[in-house]
């Protein structure tokens, strides 16, 4: 497990799958707005490819996030589109309704840093997230993210075009403890 100030960083479990799916990806507005596509339900049982963990792509590292202080599962975090050539990889990560607003996003961003700068030796992390995502820019710009762009009407979210910020963070220019 990668372990945070609050919160640890650890492999996905079968049982966590049933929470993420009802508290994350049944949520219309919630998944609507974290996804790069439509919503579409994903009948109970079958194997949802946002949760269930393909332990052979290389791509894509997923992680279940659980309280350090007990344990409790409080959401998902991802190090996604890893580009080996470019050293470059993206974040994103999904709280549970919950555990918003107890500054786990922020530690979650941290220990995402850490992997990937440490653990991976990545160059750069990416983050792109809707403009109106304050929670999510601040976690960003607390680890030490610069927002590089905004990429107008880039998001259709339930019927209108969103903007994305786009954040960029470089190996050289991370402190470890910036967002303690």
């Amino acid at each position: 497990m990668l372990r945070g100030n609050k919160v640890g960083l650890r492999a996905r479990h079968e049982d966590d799958i049933p929470t993420l799916r009802a508290e994350l990806y049944d949520d219309v507005v919630n998944a609507s707005r974290s996804e790069g596509g439509p919503w579409r339900p994903i009948t109970p049982g079958s194997k949802d490819p946002r949760l269930v963990v393909d332990d052979t792509a290389q791509g894509h590292v997923p992680f279940s996030v659980v309280e350090l202080a007990g344990g409790t599962l409080v959401g998902t975090a991802t190090l996604w589109g890893i580009d080996t050539h470019n050293r470059s990889a993206h974040i994103g990560l999904g709280l549970l309704p919950s555990a918003r607003g107890k500054g786990y996003g922020t530690d979650v961003v941290a220990v995402l840093c850490h992997y990937g700068f440490v653990v991976r030796g990545l160059q750069r992390l990416q983050i792109e997230t809707l403009a109106d995502n304050t929670a999510m820019l601040r976690s960003a710009e607390r680890n030490g993210f610069v927002r590089e762009g905004v990429l107008r009407c880039a998001a259709w979210v339930l019927g209108e075009f969103l903007d994305e910020v786009l954040l960029g963070l470089l190996a050289r220019d991370w402190k470890p403890d910036a967002a303690a």
